[in-house]
């Protein structure tokens, strides 16, 4: 007769509530975390500073220029036109496009804010290609600038006036 006492190892049962306690613990985790949430929240936050920065660069051009946003500037030997945001239809959301230097329809071209006011143009984390950053700009009747993020996915809609 064998002695039971000398045999090492684990059962299988043991093996199969092990990895069962294991594969509950990481299904907590995973659901704790949401990766995909967080990766929203991201995008989310790039929308905003996006935002922000597109007024901020716009607000600049309107300062340096005593108050007006349209019109030419020549930065060495490169000259920038700006549309004349204030012929905007109130209430009305133009998609802004990055290479444009007119308003056709509802899109307005803000290239002249590159590079002078802004590095590069910010666009959408979900942008693919094209000139459109998928961002809006409308103007209300007090003249107030407001500038969307329409595809925000968590915090929507993201929108900021000055």
């Amino acid at each position: 007769m064998k002695n039971r006492e000398n045999k090492k190892g684990f059962t299988l049962i043991e093996i199969l509530i092990v990895i069962g306690l294991i594969a509950i613990l990481a299904t907590i985790v995973l659901v704790a975390l949401n990766p995909a949430r967080q990766f929203a929240q991201g995008r989310d936050s790039q929308r905003v500073s996006n935002v922000n920065t597109i007024l901020n660069a716009i607000g600049q051009r309107i300062a340096d220029n005593k108050g007006i946003f349209g019109g030419t500037f020549t930065v060495g030997s490169t000259t920038y036109t700006c549309p004349d945001i204030t012929t905007l239809t109130v209430g009305t959301d133009y998609t802004i496009d990055k290479t444009a230097t007119t308003i056709v329809g509802t899109t307005v071209g803000l290239s002249c804010l590159t590079p002078t006011y802004t590095a590069t143009f910010p666009t959408d984390p979900k942008y693919t290609s094209g000139d459109d950053t998928l961002y809006k700009l409308s103007l209300d009747a007090a003249g107030r600038i407001t500038v969307k993020a329409p595809l925000a996915e968590i915090t929507t809609p993201i929108s900021v006036t000055r």
